[in-house]
């Protein structure tokens, strides 16, 4: 085998060459016959031989004297090595392709062979069905490696090889190692910047081994496949834009900042340098501002930065088409939106012209069933508003119908986003264009999602721009088919935020419809309940008192007090326990302080009214409750001017005296209870008269007494109370026989299970017992006393002490009417009871009260 190889060294190409260049052959012909050997590790020693001839000849060497060596012998056999059995063989004839490639003069002489023989190691014939030949991935590495390097040496020479490389990268571009990749994904984008010319004709076919690659696991090979893809699809046809769409925007959603980086960078570089790019627009601006909101503030940088780019280039090359934008700039908004830039005039003209186009796809995907896509789509809305500003006029309908439906989104990022929408839609369209469609819209479908909607719109419009439609606003707001739509904490939330919006924005202008906001105030109040959205609305009403220029919220309601129970009383006839207008009528009562006393023409007709036996008996235990907190603090509610009294005989008569009459059942007992209750807290709110408590006790006593017999205890504990209350401002007017009929009633209450009521009722007894004056009046009264002495003394053995206590004193009181007769009585009980103690007690007493004549 060496004899050839000598005597082609030696033939007539040696005389041509250089002595640098005929030495070299001759070490290359003494070498390579190596490479035949039979024994792996022969072949491997001629190849490692090759290697340090090559290296020690060094970088000094003349590439000239190389070319004709390399080409004539070397590179014959070091691609025939690629296909060797050992692998340690193929690896060091990569490296020696790689050395040579670098030292040869004209690295592009070596394309017509080497380029075959990768393929045929890194494709095989049908690389889509068969794996490589090559099995290893290392190897696999350095040859994709050496593909890169042709790539770069060869520049343009590799055109008529473009075949070859495609179908060695579409392989690679799916091999199983990572590393291959990635090398693979650079050696495409080397090749499509090596051969601008003709790679357009190959470029389609390396687009979905890319787009199989960018969803590689390694963060890395994703990147480096969106970055090549870029590169593809600048230098190659741009129709494949569409094709790489779909998955450039779902690496936007990429857990891996460097990924989205990736992906901003390539798309803002296609909006400048691409040729077709004046088609893709609205394909392409959607996913670069996409990445305004990124949450890496290093990406958000990058789009800004690369969208300005675009829209000053874009803006320089239509130059004619905006002359007169350009020398006659608009001014941005006065209520432009704080810490925001305007973008510049071709960005925003970028935006107008292609939001048509923009809006259907980001409208469906805000209802996408993905959170990630919603969010992603609720975050581009803002930002198409703020470029597009009033030219979104045209498109409200779209927008607005898209927003109220996804403001009903259970995913707060996508609620936050919209609600950003909607103030730009405030800041940028006239009030009178978005308040037809949105009046409209809660006519017919009253939602928390268009409540927040128009709460949002109404805080980005200008106050002067609003100012002619809060009435229209708040007259709306305030009728009942949306006021008290829904009881939903959300909705009622949503329906304070327009009231707080509307006051915040327009405030003194509000003065003209505080009737009806404070009307929405009262209904969001009612329905809240224990809620916090209570507190909320009281601290509207305080905002709303502060811009109508009175000192407080319940001046406030002294203002509006009139209008507000007229509208609410109109129908109480009809109110049952669920009624709004019964809830909204309990907290205007209670919330409105002295204001209460100048609307009892409106009041008390209504308590009448609904307390009356045949109407439902949970609104009645309602209003009872209501009217005994009120009367506790009567001076301070109903008699804060002085004029309850002209409806005392109503409350007493038509109000008192039908519920305290007994009826069956478990609801009567508990609304004699809350009649009781009631009358209690009337009695002792000082703020009647004696007189007027002695009318009260004419009418009532009665009925008073034979709820002394109730079986709630705090009825028969308040019933004692109110009794005692009675006695005492009596002034000894009382008929003798009625009064005679009130201590067997009491008397029996000291056999009461509660020793709370049997306290109560020897206290009453005491009022009892003073209320007998004169000579004329003992006499009258003597069988009586007698009896009661009696019927006293037997509670002295009670186990309780405290009761013996009480009885005690009762009949200590007593003894001044007929001691004679309690003396009697007592001795005679002296033996009698076990609790001699108090009888003797008593007797001592007894020796000091003057004896009955």
């Amino acid at each position: 085998m060496a004899a050839p190889a000598v005597a082609e060294a030696g033939g007539p190409a040696e005389a041509a060459e250089s002595a640098e260049a005929v030495e070299l052959s001759r070490t290359l012909s003494r070498l390579l016959p190596g490479l035949e050997a039979d024994s792996k590790p022969g072949r491997r020693r001629a190849l490692e031989a090759l290697r340090r001839a090559l290296e020690e000849a060094g970088p000094a060497a003349d590439p000239a004297a190389f070319q004709g060596p390399w080409a004539r012998l070397l590179l014959p056999r070091l691609l025939r090595c690629l296909a060797d059995p050992a692998e340690g063989c193929r690896a060091l004839a990569a490296h020696l392709l790689g050395l040579g490639l670098r030292r040869a003069a004209r690295p592009r002489d070596a394309l017509p062979r080497l380029l075959p023989a990768l393929a045929a190691r890194l494709a095989g014939p049908e690389p889509a069905r068969r794996p490589p030949p090559e099995a290893c991935e290392e190897l696999r590495l350095a040859l994709v490696q050496l593909l890169g390097l042709a790539v770069g040496l060869g520049g343009s020479a590799l055109a008529p090889h473009l075949d070859d490389a495609v179908r060695v990268l579409c392989c690679t571009l799916l091999d199983p190692f990572a590393a291959v990749r990635r090398e693979s994904c650079q050696c495409a984008a080397a090749l499509a910047r090596a051969t601008p010319d003709h790679f357009h004709m190959q470029s389609e076919s390396l687009i979905g081994p890319l787009m199989q690659t960018i969803s590689h696991q390694h963060w890395k090979v994703r990147v480096a496949a969106i970055e090549a893809t870029g590169t593809v699809i600048q230098f190659g046809n741009g129709k494949s834009v569409d094709d790489v769409l779909s998955h450039f925007a779902q690496r936007l959603f990429d857990d891996v900042p460097q990924v989205r980086q990736a992906v901003t960078s390539v798309v803002g570089g296609w909006l400048l340098e691409l040729r077709d790019r004046y088609s893709f627009f609205h394909k392409l601006i959607p996913l670069l501002l996409s990445s305004f909101e990124d949450e890496m503030p290093g990406v958000q940088e990058l789009a800004t930065s690369l969208w300005e780019k675009v829209g000053l280039q874009w803006q320089r090359e239509n130059e004619d088409d905006l002359k007169d934008k350009l020398d006659f700039a608009s001014p941005p908004p006065v209520h432009y939106p704080l810490h925001e830039s305007r973008p510049v005039l071709g960005c925003r003209e970028l935006v107008s012209r292609n939001l048509s186009k923009v809006l259907p796809a980001l409208c469906r995907d805000i209802s996408d069933w993905v959170v990630a896509t919603r969010v992603k789509a609720a975050q581009l809305l803002p930002v198409l508003l703020l470029h597009a500003e009033d030219h979104v006029t045209q498109h409200l309908e779209v927008v607005l119908r898209t927003l109220l439906q996804a403001c009903a989104d259970e995913e707060a990022a996508v609620v936050n986003s919209c609600t950003r929408s909607a103030k730009l839609i405030g800041t940028f369209v006239s009030p009178e264009v978005f308040l037809r469609l949105m009046l409209a819209t809660l006519k017919k479908s009253p939602s928390p999602s268009s409540l927040l909607v128009l709460a949002s719109t109404i805080q980005g419009c200008p106050r002067e721009a609003l100012q002619p439609h809060v009435k229209v606003i708040a007259t709306e707001l305030a009728q009942p088919r949306v006021c008290q739509a829904s009881e939903n904490d959300l909705y009622l939330e949503h329906l304070l935020l327009c009231v707080q919006a509307l006051i915040s924005v327009c405030r003194e202008d509000c003065g003209r419809c505080g009737l009806q906001l404070l009307e929405v105030l009262v209904t969001v109040t009612a329905a809240s309940g224990a809620t916090g959205l209570g507190d909320k609305a009281g601290e509207a009403v305080a905002a709303l008192a502060a811009v109508e220029s009175v000192s407080g919220s319940q001046d406030l309601y002294r203002k509006h007090m009139g209008p507000l129970l007229e509208r609410l009383t109109a129908s109480h006839g009809d109110w049952t326990m669920h009624s709004p207008e019964l809830a909204q009528f309990s907290v205007v009562v209670s919330q409105s302080g002295p204001a209460l006393g100048e609307a009892l023409q409106h009041v008390v007709p209504t308590l009448r009214a609904c307390l009356q036996p045949a109407r439902d008996p949970q609104m009645r235990l309602k209003l009872f409750s209501l009217l005994s907190k009120l009367l506790l603090r009567a001076k301070d509610t109903v008699d804060s001017q002085g004029q309850f009294h002209s409806y005392l005989e109503t409350v007493t008569k038509d109000i008192l005296v039908p519920n305290l009459q007994w009826h069956a059942g478990r609801t009567a007992a508990a609304i004699r209870t809350a009649a009781v209750s009631c009358l209690w807290a009337l009695t002792s709110s000082e703020v009647l008269s004696a007189k007027q408590i002695q009318d009260v006790q004419e009418t009532l006593m009665p009925h008073i007494l034979t709820t002394l017999e109730e079986d709630s205890q705090m009825t028969r504990l308040i019933s004692c109370r109110i009794i005692n209350i009675f006695l005492k401002t009596s002034d000894d007017v009382l008929d003798p026989d009625k009064f005679i009929k009130i201590y067997p009633e009491l008397l029996k209450r000291l056999d009461d299970v509660s020793n709370d009521v049997r306290i109560a009722a020897a206290s009453t007894l005491i009022t009892w017992l003073k209320c007998i004056k004169g000579a004329d009046g003992k006499s009258y009264y003597q069988s009586s006393i007698q009896y009661l002495y009696k019927e006293l003394l037997v509670y002295l053995d009670d186990p309780e002490t405290a009761i013996q206590d009480a009885v005690l004193e009762v009949l200590k009181e007593g003894s001044a009417l007929f001691p004679d007769v309690l003396v009697r009585e007592t001795e005679a009980a002296l033996h009698k009871h076990r609790s001699a103690a108090y009888c003797e007690q008593l007797l001592q007493h007894l020796q000091a009260v003057p004896a009955t004549h």
